[in-house]
């Protein structure tokens, strides 16, 4: 049931998209948990994570009564917790934008709308590294927001499903808060554990439908480089499957600003931004096929 769950959740979302932030509802409960329990001791801080992560048990309780009232019920259920969790037009709404922008030659506009996808200016960039970053953040949050996604649906139902995406939400929220202490190291590095498995199982398939011999090479050769590791894995992976350089200086307040190269071959520009789009759902379409296999092995097992 887990495929056609998807399948279901993935058309719903292209008709009709999530309005808002995923769990953005919840961000209050969060930031109530981090306020009162995360006092700087390490057990009070593991504590508030771990109510945090109360919601994805009631998702999971909920879901198996469902199913015992009525399996069709139960998989309505994943359904939904899919729409609600499961955002692949969250990043490739203001991807397409971009991308439309820099075709329209309309510059201004395509670092506007990275600026506020990335979260930081991008008034300096040229076209390429408005394209290059634009790719990087593709990459990634194809990533967080679909494959890391499935990955724990696949594996523990809807309840798993809200449980990757709120440790996302702690990991990114606690974990970029210097004020946060140990309460945000423990977000950090307890998603950075929940993605370990996942991270590398989409970089695989990025390799797969990709050139597979260059993704790799870039990965074993380049991830360590990057912070966090995990997007490195993504964005060396991706850019070796693509052929296209990543990473690299990018022009901030007046000045180049060093990053580390991901991948080799040509600069990133509109064409490579589209192939990124054939490089993510061809990706898709080969977990579709693995888990469509995997629910009929299950079936005549």
């Amino acid at each position: 049931m887990t495929f056609f769950s998807l399948i279901v959740a993935l058309l719903l979302e292209q008709v009709r998209p999530f309005d808002g932030r995923t769990l953005s509802f919840m961000m209050g409960y969060f930031d109530w948990l981090k306020k009162h329990l995360t006092t700087g001791e390490s057990k009070h801080s593991i504590f508030a994570w771990l109510l945090a992560m109360a919601p994805a048990v009631l998702a999971g309780v909920v879901g198996v009564v469902f199913h015992r009232i009525n399996p069709a019920l139960g998989w309505a259920w994943g359904v939904f917790i899919l729409y609600l969790t499961m955002g692949f037009r969250q990043f490739s709404h203001a991807y397409t934008g971009i991308d439309r922008a820099l075709r329209d030659l309309d510059l201004q506009k395509a670092r506007n709308l990275l600026g506020a996808w990335r979260g930081a200016s991008a008034a300096e960039f040229n076209a390429e590294e408005v394209a290059r970053v634009s790719i990087e953040q593709g990459l990634i949050h194809s990533h967080v927001y679909v494959f890391g996604v499935i990955f724990y649906f696949a594996a523990f139902g809807p309840m798993g499903a809200v449980f990757y995406r709120i440790a996302t939400v702690l990991g990114e929220e606690w974990g970029s808060d210097e004020d946060s202490g140990f309460s945000g190291k423990f977000a950090a590095r307890a998603f950075e554990i929940l993605d370990w498995i996942p991270v590398r199982l989409t970089a695989l398939s990025f390799a797969i439908v990709g050139d597979f011999e260059d993704a790799l090479y870039c990965w074993r050769t380049q991830s360590t480089s990057w912070n966090p590791v995990s997007h490195g894995i993504l964005l060396s992976s991706g850019a070796g499957a693509l052929g296209v350089r990543l990473g690299d200086a990018v022009t901030e307040d007046g000045m180049s600003r060093y990053r580390p190269l991901m991948g080799m071959g040509e600069e990133a520009d509109g064409a490579y931004m589209q192939s990124t789009v054939g490089l993510i759902w061809r990706s898709l379409l080969l977990w579709l096929l693995l888990i469509l296999l995997l629910t009929i092995s299950n079936l005549l097992g």
